[in-house]
């Protein structure tokens, strides 16, 4: 075999085993400042339940955010048991589920409540309507689990950031945001700014890229769009986003196939921690 072609062969697999290096000391930096990255499970909402966890897990994610459509708020005690087991033997956990309605409906509220105490989840992504919060007043302080508004772009009742300060202002500290980086950057505002003007009510993210600030536009690889992640890692340091919160990648594109770009999200993320 020519020496040449052996060589090629050492250099690729030098390079690999690098990247993959690289790729383990950012997620140990991420421990380290208290960032734990996780991912939306929407991201890998083309495949059965099962077949998304093990993805998430062999791409190397330890914390997952749950979706409706992946874990039924309507779940049996049984169905739960079933669930802890598998991100158990996965070496997994949740971080937070959503995005959930909450409206009038104290009872129905109370059920979302009820659910997440017995699945163990502490964070409930929300979209209430102004006729929730009295309710949910009540329950955060009941059950000691936090709402986090998620925003979801132009038009919608939580677009700009001072639309998400304003609705929690006077309300229980425990109802806080979910800043989705890449909703906010269709809304035409800062990623960084938005972290810091959320700073203490803060309790999720979901790391998403987008081509162009405005409404109709493309989910990108983190960093080849408008969002700056060494930039939104330093913020999150700066304000001391909890341990415990919902850091989630979330990539929205070609559902079908999107393993490879997730794993390149993955990678960016995790570079950039281990650089910072």
């Amino acid at each position: 075999m020519p020496a040449t072609l052996l060589s090629r062969r050492d250099v690729l697999s030098t390079v690999v085993g690098l990247a993959a290096a690289c790729t383990l000391r950012g997620a140990a930096r991420a421990a380290e400042a208290g960032l734990n990255l996780g991912i939306q499970l929407y991201s890998l909402r083309g495949y059965p339940v099962d077949e998304a966890l093990r993805h998430a897990s062999e791409i190397g994610f330890r914390h997952v955010e749950f979706y409706p459509g992946m874990y039924p708020l309507n779940s049996t005690s049984e169905q739960i048991a079933a669930m802890n087991k598998k991100l158990a033997d996965l070496g997994l956990t949740i971080s937070a589920h959503g995005v959930n309605g909450f409206g009038a409906d104290a009872a129905a509220n109370r059920k979302v409540f009820e659910f997440a105490k017995a699945a163990g989840i502490r964070i409930l992504g929300a979209d209430p309507a102004p006729e929730a919060f009295t309710s949910l007043d009540e329950l955060v302080k009941e059950f000691d689990i936090r709402i986090a508004i998620h925003n979801h772009g132009p038009k919608h009742r939580y677009n700009k950031v001072l639309d998400v300060l304003k609705a929690i202002e006077k309300h229980d500290e425990r109802i806080g945001a979910c800043a989705d980086l890449g909703h906010f950057i269709r809304s035409g505002e800062n990623p960084v700014e938005v972290i810091r003007l959320l700073k203490g009510r803060l309790y999720g993210i979901h790391l998403k890229d987008f081509k162009d600030q405005q409404e109709k536009t493309q989910g990108v690889i983190l960093g080849k769009g408008h969002l700056d992640v060494p930039a939104v890692f330093a913020a999150l340091e700066q304000v001391n986003f909890p341990a415990d919160g919902a850091l989630s990648l979330e990539y929205e594109e070609n559902p079908k196939d999107p393993l490879a770009d997730i794993r390149a999200c993955y990678e960016v993320a995790t570079s950039a921690l281990a650089a910072a």
